[in-house]
């Protein structure tokens, strides 16, 4: 029996990663012709930070240089919990600093919710909403690409996000990677057939209509993949704006990024043990590939926890002798395994090339496998401490201007 077990987990996740797959093949082309629209919308820009004076000047510097009517935006810092200038520093620009304090209520979530009651009860009521944080910088068009997915009928819209520092060490190129692999071929084969596409934690933009009817409600540590599942099993789809780019700062250090990976893999098993089986089940119902697609995504993170005791297991009875041996599907197929793994790890090469990554990336391909492997120590230690809601910040330093930036960019 334990041995049907094994084999079965081995077929449902070979399944799954197939589909995957399956469906990068439709992001090696983008469709044209996105209807254009002359400034119309009323924008609020909210800023999340939490003692991030190092870093938040420089976004508010690029904020107010957007290629946006003036009039037709506002940028409000969210200054959560801070105990340096970042409120100073916001008042100084001229933009609006949000103070808010409640040390029981931590985290990106709340101060988002705080902030958004605080924004309703403004003479001012706004189009959209826009969410950054405060380490990203945005291209200067960012508010028009908002502008034409907004008139031409998105009411949550993703963009493009990008690596700021993408060659400062191996850590921040394999992120780099990553990004430019989900851009290509998760977000955009999604776009192309009509599924709901995911948000990423900044760069998002929101009908106000609508959040004023959902409500933010989305308070676990992975704030973003939460709101996601509100708004499929609503019906509503957010989009993805693969012209809207956004520039996220990564950790430089492997230590920094395991404890932000832990965190965003706590939060996932939060948000896929409360999604999953109602919008699964919604999906069969209503003959949505949409939300049955989502639902797959939000169960990526119990992929990943069994795939990586699977494959252990069946590691450790390859090489121990004289114990009875697991059936496996390399064992059954070694030609089609192989092929698989060769696909699946040839896909983010696909993605630099699509994308156009700068040609010193591709060195980091060597150190990459690394990175990937690393995910299977956090995501069993998160399984454990999935109860754990405690927010950890990541700490932003270094001071980078869009000009930089752009530079070192794909494309």
């Amino acid at each position: 029996m334990l041995d049907s077990i094994l084999l079965g987990l081995q077929i449902f996740l070979a399944v799954t990663g197939g589909y995957q797959l399956l469906l990068t093949f439709f992001g090696w082309y983008r469709r044209k012709g996105k209807q254009k629209h002359a400034p119309q919308k009323s924008f609020a820009v909210l800023v999340a930070a939490h003692n991030e004076e190092q870093v938040v000047g420089a976004l508010i510097e690029n904020l107010k240089t957007l290629d946006y009517p003036k009039e037709l935006y506002d940028i409000f810092v969210i200054c959560d919990n801070c105990s340096d200038n970042t409120a100073q520093i916001a008042r100084d620009m001229g933009v609006h600093a949000c103070e808010r304090s409640n040390l029981k209520l931590r985290g990106k979530g709340y101060a988002i919710e705080w902030m958004l009651k605080e924004l309703w009860k403004m003479p001012r009521q706004y189009d959209a909403i826009v969410m950054f944080d405060a380490d990203n910088l945005v291209n200067p068009d960012y508010l028009q690409h908002m502008n034409d997915d907004l008139c031409n009928g998105s009411k949550v819209i993703q963009a493009y996000l990008d690596t700021k520092n993408p060659h400062d060490s191996w850590i921040t190129a394999a992120y780099a990677v990553t990004y430019w692999y989900c851009n290509r071929l998760w977000q955009l084969p999604r776009t192309n057939l009509g599924l709901a596409n995911y948000l990423g934690g900044t760069g998002m933009c929101f009908e106000t209509k609508l959040l004023k009817e959902m409500g933010w409600g989305a308070t676990s540590l992975v704030e973003d993949l939460e709101f996601t599942m509100r708004c499929v099993m609503r019906g509503v789809n957010p989009t993805f704006n693969y012209d809207a780019k956004v520039y996220d700062e990564k950790p430089l250090t492997f230590k920094a990024s395991a404890r932000q990976r832990l965190r965003w893999m706590q939060g996932h098993f939060d948000v896929a043990r409360r999604y999953f089986l109602p919008l699964f089940w919604s999906g069969i119902k209503e003959g949505s590939w949409a939300k049955i697609d989502t639902a797959v995504y939000a169960l990526n993170v119990y992929n990943v926890f069994v795939g990586s005791i699977l494959t252990i297991v069946l590691w450790l009875n390859i090489m121990l002798p004289g114990v009875e041996k697991f059936s496996s599907l390399y064992e059954l197929s070694p030609f089609f395994f192989a092929l698989f793994s060769v696909l699946s790890y040839g896909q983010f090469i696909v993605a630099l090339v699509l994308e156009k990554a700068p040609l010193k990336t591709y060195k980091y391909l060597i150190t990459f496998p690394v990175y990937l492997f690393s995910w299977w120590p956090i995501t069993f230690y998160a399984f454990f401490t999935q109860n754990n809601k405690q927010w950890s910040h990541t700490e932003h330093t270094r001071v980078i201007r869009l000009e930089e930036v752009q530079s070192k960019q794909a494309g």
